[in-house]
């Protein structure tokens, strides 16, 4: 009983270990309009993992609105990336934005119009989150949402004005592994009797990775749906490779020989959404290409908005980079100094000291259609990095209900995209 007798002692002791209430940025003209806080949480062994967050109140009701946990994925990239590229309030100028002086736009769409949303740098060395000691960056896929439930936790300790409101966790890409694992949690904490109990209620999640079974063999079928493949070289790929295209037989030749065609048919395809040009491997895109702080951002900047020059969304991380790393805005955020050596949207060099123990979240779903939450899983159809196709089959494969109609949901009297809605047994 001792050693747990020594956590709960340490957990009743650390709660949030800075706090700071942001009412400008650099880049934003005049107050926000909006509650911003930012700060840090000491989680794991005598606190040596420093997490930062961005927390944003509801811009509707922030004492009845839900409060959500939001985890980019990667895993390394920063809660910022979400904040600014998909559901916070404000989004970056490109037409406006000119050297290295990136400037803001408020998003109409955010989704603080309707929740509290806690944006998490996670797992530590992403953004700005960071570690006391070497080994401190040692985490994974279990650990890290062990570290993300402690930080849970101790924030809502220090947060208990939101104690009460509806709790979601929600996340996409890599964090569809993450994201389950950290409801597993919360909700075993809850069922244990942990302190303070979180007022869970479901979890969200958009084109989420939930291992390569589903995710990464569904790619030939979408690139057959979406006119990428032919016919012919579909049917033989299925064929000849048995519906298995990632763990392949090298000695099954024509398999290989399937998949080196399909391989020539979609090289040159922008995987994380077909429509769009791939663009140059020396672009600012964190997963491809360090960010060299020397670099003359205002000439880069000035190439992107050439008239004659295609626009890639990927090389819009160009303007986070810039942003992120400005000493004004370090301070502004209330960044401790000297804690990170360089800021990246998504930081790749986690790789060597991140685990990949949970292959696969199946199991994780499946424990979790037991319990009374929601939850709503949504995909992007022209995503070929984690396909619909794929998504639907491990939906499938819980076995909510044998049978359910799709319905088109509208925005401003259009066809947005299609919903179907699943009973949990």
């Amino acid at each position: 009983m001792w050693p747990l007798a020594l956590v709960l002692v340490l957990l009743n002791c650390h709660i949030v270990a800075s706090v700071s209430i942001i009412n400008t940025l650099p880049g934003f003209s005049g107050n926000l309009p909006f509650k911003l806080e930012t700060g840090y949480v000491g989680v794991g062994d005598l606190d040596d993992v420093q997490l930062f967050y961005y927390f944003i109140e509801s811009e509707r009701s922030p004492k009845e609105d839900p409060l959500l946990l939001w985890l980019s994925g990667g895993p390394g990239c920063s809660g910022f990336s979400g904040l600014v590229y998909e559901i916070g309030p404000i989004m970056f100028n490109y037409a406006n934005s000119s050297g290295n002086k990136p400037t803001f736009l408020l998003n109409p769409y955010s989704w603080t119009k309707v929740a509290n949303i806690i944006f998490l740098d996670q797992p530590v060395g992403t953004g700005f989150s960071y570690a006391k000691s070497w080994q401190g960056y040692e985490t994974g896929d279990i650990s890290s949402a062990a570290h993300t439930y402690e930080f849970l936790r101790k924030w809502l300790k220090d947060h208990s004005q939101f104690l009460k409101n509806p709790l979601y966790i929600g996340g996409d890409s890599y964090s569809g592994i993450t994201v389950p694992i950290v409801v597993q949690e919360v909700s075993n904490g809850n069922e244990v009797g942990h302190e303070p109990p979180l007022n869970l209620k479901g979890y969200v999640l958009g084109n989420p990775f939930t291992g390569p079974t589903y995710d990464l063999n569904s790619r030939i079928k979408f690139a057959h749906r979406m006119a990428l493949i032919s016919d012919t070289l579909y049917e033989s790929t299925k064929i000849n490779c048995k519906g298995e295209y990632v763990q392949v037989d090298p000695s099954n030749a024509p398999c290989v020989e399937n998949l080196q065609e399909v391989t020539e048919c979609t090289q040159n395809i922008f995987y994380d959404q077909i429509l769009e040009p791939k663009c140059s491997t020396t672009s600012p895109n964190p997963k491809i290409f360090k960010w060299d702080q020397n670099f003359d951002g205002e000439n880069f900047l000035d190439v992107l908005h050439h008239p004659t020059k295609p626009q890639c969304r990927i090389y819009n991380s160009l303007f986070s980079n810039i942003w992120a790393n400005d000493k004004t805005v370090q301070n502004a955020l209330h960044v401790q100094e000297g804690t990170i050596k360089g800021w990246e949207r998504c930081n790749d060099s986690l790789s060597s000291n991140y685990a990949n123990d949970v292959s696969t979240c199946i199991d994780y779903h499946r424990n979790l259609t037991k319990k009374n939450l929601r939850a709503l899983v949504y995909s992007g159809d022209h995503d070929m990095v984690v396909p619909y196709v794929g998504t639907q089959e491990w939906i499938k494969s819980l076995n909510l209900s044998d049978d359910y109609q799709w319905r088109p949901w509208f925005v401003n009297g259009e066809v947005a995209g299609l919903v179907a809605t699943l009973n949990f047994s």
